[in-house]
């Protein structure tokens, strides 16, 4: 077998992880390019190549599967520049994406103003067709009316149609009616159909998927075909895989007629390389994985072993933003990383985030022409990062334009350098913590008790005192951690979902109908095996899954079901017993008597690939490590203090290393801080305790 590849491009860096025959792993990062992603690809892949004493083309030639993640899609939606995309409803029902779901997060704020819609209103048109609650076409598709709004949509030069009519998921005749007609009059311009992509009964988040999903075909088709030709012809000859929301990967051309699933493509992997990395080094169950990048602070969970999902995803704020409708892991997400721009509001409060300086500029201490002060340029001031060792020396950052932009913001407050460079990493840190209690306190996880796995190249600047504001003791660093999402490529596998909707009542449970819903899942989940067959995979796990609630509850609960089929009263106990005892998790109470309501039925599909195996380091005898320079660093309530600093890769497995401390890798920084101390692992990563 030769090499395997995994690269996850963010908004400031592409990371890429080689991994060997051996199961040795080698990191490479270099800055985003956007005008050509694989412009930066190349630059990651030029020092892994340079470890590997190799050309990039004899890399890639010995390469047989590589996998690619990406933000490009979530910024692409972020910062407006997704295809000119129509929105087709049924008539009298044009404002489902405007009116979404009617919640508001704060409902006394009249201040606020109203969202617009992710597709404009001016782009919305009304069908005439109309099918009942029952299935029955009650209206048919009207061709005339139908043809006469697509002439109208080749006029306005719209790129994408996205198609949502009322119960298609019950019957969806009408819409693939529509299909065909679009393809005769818009040949060439990409659509999604409702029933096809998101076939579940909700309104509004069927119509946001569909909607995501149709606006990101373009942009995905031409991004990942171009750079699928670069890499061959670059001289990569093996199999590519996206990775996708899932946390798993697929073929190019299936997330292609999927788009939607490119939304958090990348942060989605982080937890698979969490989950890995905790159970092989302490094996904790629970497990919080923070991946602090240049542009975000993604936060996710590992629960008893198993990566979090939620079908609860949004862009941007709950209510106010775009929710894609779909599965997805669970990642929760704000600008709070190394390129977050520190800045003075009206108030004259200092804020961080959530604007960044990505990579073009980036940060003032890139000497690129950036001249907001930025996390990163805090932590140059404070000492914490080597200027002179910053992605292994191949960049070299200026101090002086660091001191100066921070100098300029604490000097507004009337601070004195270091002050202002600590209160950015205060207020950065504050912003992590509530993201983390967010996603753990609020589903009912005690973070004290659970392991932090720190991912990112900021990840180890200031994980310590985040752990210590939430009670944690333990933290892991991987020594991967500069590249902890390309690193979880690594570990995935192929993943897919199909799901259904179909409704049943504890009380008077439709044993049949539910069956039968069941199985046309399963039939789709088996067509789709049988194509990952064909390309030569054989090992599959099959899971299934029900959302509930009790009655006249509003959001359901996800329940794993044990089998695919319901043979009988025994089956249904089993899953209404897990049902209960979820919501006394979440909850904190439940109640057995209470009728339950099941809405969606899902499928789960992974293909199991071969991962590299995590090997410990042969036992050698420990010896005391030399720091390799002792500078002064600046610590918060403590002042500047004497910093033994060591290179990551003079430390072996068994070394303690007592704060205050500085190991420096290639991709990433680990500030040890006092009162704390790191333990190299037998797997040669490193385990946090705080005193």
């Amino acid at each position: 077998m030769g090499y395997r590849i995994a690269i996850d491009t963010g908004g400031t860096f592409t990371d890429l992880v080689l991994a060997d025959e051996q199961g040795n792993m080698y990191l490479g990062k270099a800055p985003t390019t956007f005008e050509r992603i694989f412009t930066g690809i190349e630059g990651a892949l030029g020092m892994v190549a340079e470890q590997l004493g190799m050309k990039v083309a004899a890399v890639l030639g010995r390469t047989d599967l590589l996998i690619y993640g990406t933000t490009h899609a979530t910024n692409a939606i972020i910062e407006g520049k997704t295809a000119k995309t129509a929105l087709l409803v049924t008539e009298g029902f044009p404002d489902v994406l405007v009116l979404r779901e009617g919640g508001k997060t704060n409902p006394y704020d009249l201040s606020a103003p109203y969202p617009q819609p992710y597709i404009p209103r001016r782009l919305t048109f009304e069908i005439h067709e109309r099918t009942d609650p029952e299935g029955e076409v009650v209206l048919p598709l009207d061709h005339r009316q139908a043809r006469q709004v697509l002439e109208a949509l080749r006029e306005r030069g719209v790129e994408a149609v996205a198609v949502c009519f009322l119960w298609s998921p019950v019957n969806p005749m009408n819409e693939a009616v529509m299909g065909r007609l679009i393809e005769e009059e818009l040949p060439g311009v990409p659509y999604t159909l409702s029933h096809r992509l998101n076939p579940i009964i909700r309104e509004y988040r069927r119509a946001s998927s569909t909607a995501i999903d149709a606006s990101l075909k373009p942009l995905t088709s031409r991004h990942l075909q171009q750079m699928e030709s670069d890499l061959r012809r670059a001289g990569f000859g093996g199999e590519l895989l996206v990775a996708t929301s899932f946390g798993g990967v697929m073929h190019l051309a299936d997330v292609v007629e999927r788009a939607v699933l490119l939304v958090k493509s990348g942060p989605s992997m982080a937890p698979v390389a969490g989950r890995s990395y905790g159970q092989a080094e302490v094996g904790h169950r629970d497990i919080i994985v923070c991946d602090t990048g240049g542009t975000s602070f993604d936060v996710s969970l590992v629960r008893d072993g198993a990566v979090k999902f939620t079908r609860d995803t949004w862009l941007g704020e709950r209510f106010t933003g775009h929710i894609t409708g779909l599965a997805s892991v669970d990642v929760a997400s704000i600008g709070a990383g190394g390129g977050s721009i520190a800045w003075i509001d009206s108030g004259g409060l200092m804020r961080v985030g959530p604007q960044s300086a990505g990579s073009e500029p980036g940060p003032a201490c890139y000497g690129r022409g950036g001249v907001a002060p930025t996390v990163t340029d805090a932590a140059v001031v404070l000492g914490y990062i080597d200027p002179g060792y910053f992605l292994d020396g191949r960049m070299r950052l200026d101090v002086e334009a660091a001191r100066r932009v921070v100098a300029e913001i604490a000097g507004r407050l009337g601070k004195s350098l270091e002050e202002g460079a600590c209160g950015i990493l205060e207020i950065a840190n504050e912003h992590m913590v509530s993201a983390i209690k967010d996603i753990t306190i609020n589903q009912g996880i005690d973070p004290r008790e659970s392991l932090i796995i720190a991912g990112g190249g900021a990840a180890g600047l200031s994980i310590l005192p985040i752990a210590r504001e939430l009670g944690c003791r333990q933290v892991l660093v991987p020594r991967t951690a500069g590249a902890l999402s390309a690193c979880g490529g690594q570990f995935s596998n192929v993943l897919t979902e199909f799901s259904m909707s179909r409704l049943a009542y504890s009380s008077d449970f439709p044993y049949a109908d539910v069956n039968q819903t069941l199985a046309q899942i399963s039939e789709s989940l088996q067509r789709f095996s049988e194509r990952l067959s064909r390309k030569g995979l054989n090992k599959f796990k099959i899971e299934y899954f029900v959302e509930a609630r009790y009655l006249y509850q509003v959001w359901e609960l996800e329940v794993a079901l044990a089998k695919g089929q319901f043979e009988g009263p025994e089956d249904l106990k089993r899953m209404l017993d897990a049902f209960h005892e979820e919501h006394q998790r979440v909850f904190a109470v439940k109640e057995p008597e209470q009728q339950i309501e099941c809405t969606y039925w899902r499928g789960r599909l992974t293909a199991l690939l071969d991962a590299p195996q995590l090997r410990p380091e042969e036992p050698r005898p420990i010896s005391r490590p030399q720091a390799r320079a002792t500078p002064q660093a600046y610590f918060p309530n403590i002042g500047k203090r004497d910093t033994s600093r060591y290179l990551g890769k003079d430390l072996r497995a068994g070394v303690v290393i007592e704060g205050p401390a500085i190991i420096d890798e290639p991709t990433t920084t680990v500030v040890v801080y006092p009162g704390s101390s790191a333990t190299v692992t037998p797997l040669r990563n490193y385990l946090l305790e705080i005193s």
